[in-house]
């Protein structure tokens, strides 16, 4: 028979197991679905220049673009010191983790995946800010069914500055929490992009979101923005890219 000392353990192990269940029972099924019906009046005020989680709350505003084929843009980014962004899997969540929480690079870390008119993203890129993934520069993107005057693809994004990992406002679910100055954001992937001669002078804007000054994403965090999306058209590979002189 076993004795009752030699049970404790196991009985930790099962109460925590239970707390674990419970916690993503209620992260990332039931209070989602409650915000979901909560955010029903949100949702409908918005146009089309805005992202969803995949549970339909709103999420990060559309606030740039690009136009050029998928190549360029990853030839640009690459080129601008940017990394494409791992989808999620067991290992990269892993691999996440222990960046944060070790403080150790993760260059391709995973980005959460974000609908725009209900597709998930079809590229991602970042830039670590320090030694870990806790804090990046990094921007989605969806490829459009428009194109230009000369046939070119044209991308949206979402352009938003992670400044930590935590938990959502909204959910209890462990996400990054953004800065709420998405603008700001918007224009270092632009500049970036210019700065490394890989886009043609000069961006022009487009009609974004809207102006607002008290945004909220699918995670809970504020935001503000004056509205717009910011629209580089990136040279063609026979253009040689043209570094600006700082």
């Amino acid at each position: 028979m076993r004795s009752p000392r030699a049970t404790r353990p196991w009985l930790f192990v099962y109460g925590a197991l239970g707390v674990l269940a419970v916690y993503f029972l209620l992260a990332y099924i039931l209070v989602p679905g409650l915000w979901r019906v909560h955010d029903d009046h949100r949702i409908g005020g918005f146009d089309k220049m805005v992202t969803t989680t995949e549970q339909g709350i709103p999420g990060d505003p559309i606030n740039v673009g690009l136009i050029g084929s998928k190549e360029e843009v990853i030839r640009a980014f690459h080129g601008s010191g940017w990394d494409p962004a791992d989808a999620i899997t067991l290992r990269s969540s892993i691999d996440i983790g222990l960046s944060v929480v070790l403080d150790r690079p993760d260059l391709d870390a995973p980005v959460s995946p974000l609908l725009y008119e209900g597709r998930k993203q079809d590229m991602a890129f970042e830039k670590p800010v320090g030694e870990s993934a806790d804090k990046r520069n990094h921007v989605r993107f969806w490829l459009t069914p428009k194109t230009d005057s000369e046939g070119r693809p044209v991308w949206l994004g979402s352009a938003s500055f992670d400044r930590g990992v935590g938990l959502s406002h909204d959910t209890g679910q462990i996400t990054h929490h953004i800065g709420p100055d998405v603008d700001a954001e918007r224009d270092r992937v632009i500049g970036d992009l210019s700065d490394h001669g890989f886009i043609v002078p000069v961006p022009y804007e487009i009609e974004g979101v809207g102006a607002t000054k008290d945004g909220r994403n699918g995670g809970g965090d504020p935001y503000f923005t004056d509205g717009k999306a910011l629209v580089g058209v990136l040279r063609t590979p026979d253009a040689a890219p043209q570094a600006v002189n700082q």
